[in-house]
């Protein structure tokens, strides 16, 4: 396949079937993981773009000074304070809980964050591993509190996107900029390596307003444990590790969950989904309508500049 194909040439067809009526289907991914051949000019090196290339995601390590990191956990938790004065639809709280879980839109509740998004230092990364220009399709700030913190199951983020958003292919990437440290026992993020090169069609229609339960518990657009079982003991589960202001790059395809948190730790990141360009979402391939503009921006998408310097010099 070409890599700069249009968005018109994606649009009209469903290359990857999901919420399927019949069974669950496993089919090879039919797209590029890394859109742009390295040089010496990739903004990481050989090394990391084939370790992103074979296991799925990437983690990127002092990329943030402390004093910028600290400036994003402070900023964060100010958020979090004035929950009660975001809009309710950009605000999920924990199931049975009034705690935030998670802030949609974060680029604009914060112009930290916005400014964030923008940095050449993700932005740049994001824009070689997709070969394209980007914009952004979602933003987020995940919060998992300490002691009653809930888990995210298993799913690829291509699976949802791609049946209730419209996105035709895979050429889309994650940026989770950790705003607390993450250890093994906290509920980090969990990824099984070499899950990205396959396409798991899920089985069961997609409800209406599927959003509203998911965003709490995902149940529809899932692996089946037999699966998940199968994968896990062929390449294992990583657990994306790292104190604050460490960056994780993961592949849209990646199968990806993380535990409850019962420790005293809170986990939280910010999140933002980079896409193509050229992958603007269409109609959505397994839903009757596409999920509400919060959880993915549409229409005329603007590609992102790069700002260079640190985020307290512009």
């Amino acid at each position: 396949m070409n890599i700069s194909s249009s968005r018109a040439q994606f649009s009209n067809q469903d290359a990857y079937p999901t919420r399927l009526k019949d069974s669950e289907r496993i089919t090879k991914r039919r797209d590029p993981v890394l859109w742009k051949d390295w040089d010496q000019s990739a903004p990481i090196s050989q090394a990391e773009a084939q370790h992103y290339e074979d296991k799925g995601y990437l983690i990127c390590n002092d990329l943030f000074d402390a004093r910028e990191v600290q400036k994003l956990i402070d900023t964060s938790a100010e958020l979090r304070a004035g929950a009660d004065g975001i809009r309710s639809e950009d605000l999920i709280r924990e199931p049975n809980a009034q705690a935030v879980r998670t802030v949609f839109r974060l680029d604009e509740h914060s112009a930290v964050f916005a400014r964030l998004a923008r940095d050449a230092r993700l932005l740049n990364v994001a824009r070689f591993l997709l070969g394209d220009e980007v914009y952004l399709h979602q933003s987020r700030l995940n919060y998992k509190p300490g002691f009653t913190g809930k888990e995210f199951y298993w799913h690829s983020d291509f699976e949802t996107w791609h049946a209730e958003d419209g996105l035709p292919r895979m050429r889309a990437v994650s940026a989770s900029v950790l705003l607390t440290d993450n250890s093994a026992l906290n509920g980090p993020l969990m990824l099984i390596p070499g899950s990205h090169k396959s396409f798991i069609g899920c089985h069961g229609e997609t409800p209406d307003a599927n959003h509203k339960t998911s965003l709490k518990q995902q149940e529809v657009g899932v692996p089946s444990r037999d699966v998940l079982e199968r994968l896990a003991s062929e390449a294992g589960i990583d657990a994306a590790t790292g104190p604050a202001g460490t960056v994780i790059f993961f592949e849209c395809n990646t199968l990806h969950a993380s535990n409850g948190n019962v420790t005293p730790d809170p986990r939280s990141n910010a999140f933002f989904v980079y896409n193509a360009i050229s992958n603007q979402p269409c109609a959505p391939f397994a839903a009757a309508k596409p999920r509400p503009e919060f959880l993915a921006n549409r229409g005329a998408a603007q590609p992102l500049s790069p700002l260079k310097g640190g985020l307290f010099e512009d």
